[in-house]
């Protein structure tokens, strides 16, 4: 068993970090005040191949492992969690279930530009009035000729007003006995007649970043465009959950981590009653849980990689990563505020903007309660993990950089 990374690892995570720290971080602040996404981040990720980091070279990637995923998504939301959230989009939920589901011609035509960053995508499942409970979507997809005529509206998505493309779900036969088998994948292209979107502001957190909505109405799509088969909608949406919750798992590591890091600096730099704040046992046992936080969150999302990377299934791993390391990382932000005292609560520090960024976390991809729930069913016996049609492949060095 080796815990150590390799020297690509390595050369990645200080990629990543170079970027976020001496590109992003200067103006981080800025931007979460005026809730609008850098105009310079999407397009400077996409040059320093990010946006493809583990997608095959021969599908326009970086042909990195998953591995190098989890250290690049925790290296981002280090600094701020808006640059995570575009991995876990169009990485995470939407170009590897095209790495996974997609035909040799749709990985062409949407894989390839989107691992160069020349076209961003975005994910559409969640709806105005369907969260958790996605069989009970109210988007339809009916049969016209070859094509299918898609109409309903998506809600809380990421990169809404800045993607090309989005993977949307819709009921391909509403009255299915059984409402999971009704649900059918598509790719949707932005400019098409019938597609509008809108940003959604006042957000409590990850306010640098793009979130709003998605409306189809009568919106014509070719049949080329399906993914999978008419009623794999939702294996495949959960397929993407498994992908987009390793790397939510891993940010929030990093938003540990950088909790941790602010807490540290300012608990050596602060005095009271004569001494640094960091002498004091009860500022000391909040530093210890930090280190205790990250270093759990750490392991987890690196074993579900690890798994990734031999092609083993891994719903149950990224659900426990994904669940242990947000509501960690809300706790580590909560406790850098305390440490920070009235500092902490402005936002002259960074501790402000973490613990509101955190919150999110808790509740997309997968509410913690939802993952309790899943967690529960592993431990009992009453979840066992079927074979899907298509699993995501294992990586394959060779194969990948050639």
């Amino acid at each position: 068993m080796d815990f150590s990374l390799s020297p690509e690892h390595l050369m990645v995570q200080k990629m990543v970090r170079d970027f976020a720290t001496k590109e992003v971080a200067p103006t981080i602040k800025e931007y979460d005040r005026k809730q609008e996404m850098n105009p310079a981040v999407l397009p400077r990720m996409a040059e320093l191949g990010i946006l493809g980091i583990c997608i095959p070279v021969k599908y326009g990637g970086q042909g990195f492992d998953y591995i190098s995923l989890g250290l690049t998504c925790e290296e981002l939301e280090a600094v701020d969690t808006s640059l995570r959230v575009v991995m876990s989009v169009h990485m995470g939920l939407n170009s590897m279930a095209l790495l996974q589901w997609g035909s040799e011609e749709q990985k062409q035509r949407f894989l390839v530009p989107q691992a160069k960053g020349e076209k961003i995508a975005m994910f559409g499942l969640t709806e105005p009035g369907v969260g958790s409970d996605v069989a009970n979507m109210a988007s339809t997809a009916r049969k016209d000729g070859g094509d299918y005529m898609i109409n309903g509206e998506k809600m809380w998505i990421s990169l809404a007003t800045k993607a090309h493309h989005i993977l949307w779900f819709a009921k391909t036969n509403p009255n299915a006995p059984d409402p999971h088998e009704s649900i059918t994948a598509f790719m949707i292209e932005t400019d098409w007649p019938g597609v509008t979107c809108g940003d959604i502001h006042g957000k409590l957190g990850v306010r640098a970043g793009s979130t709003g909505w998605v409306n189809c109405k009568d919106v014509r799509v070719p049949g080329a465009n399906r993914i999978g088969e008419e009623g794999e909608g939702f294996r495949i949406a959960m397929s993407c959950l498994d992908n987009g919750r390793l790397t939510v798992a891993a940010g929030a590591a990093g938003l540990i981590r950088a909790s941790l890091d602010a807490s540290v600096k300012y608990a050596k730099e602060r005095k009271t009653f004569g001494r640094e704040i960091g002498r004091h046992q009860l500022i000391q046992q909040k530093i210890a849980f930090m280190a205790q936080r990250y270093e759990i969150a750490r392991l987890l999302y690196l074993r579900a990689a690890w798994m990734k990377n031999a092609g083993r299934r891994n719903t149950r791993e990224t659900s426990l990563a994904k669940w242990y390391a947000t509501d960690a990382s809300f706790e580590a932000a909560h406790d850098a505020i305390q440490v920070h005292g009235a500092y902490g609560y402005s936002d002259e520090y960074d501790v402000e903007r973490y613990l509101r960024n955190s919150r999110g976390a808790i509740i997309y991809e997968g509410t913690s309660e939802i993952h309790q729930l899943m967690q529960a069913g592993y431990a009992l016996g009453y979840r066992v993990d079927g074979p899907l049609r298509c699993e995501l492949p294992a990586y394959d060095a060779k194969v990948w950089q050639e």
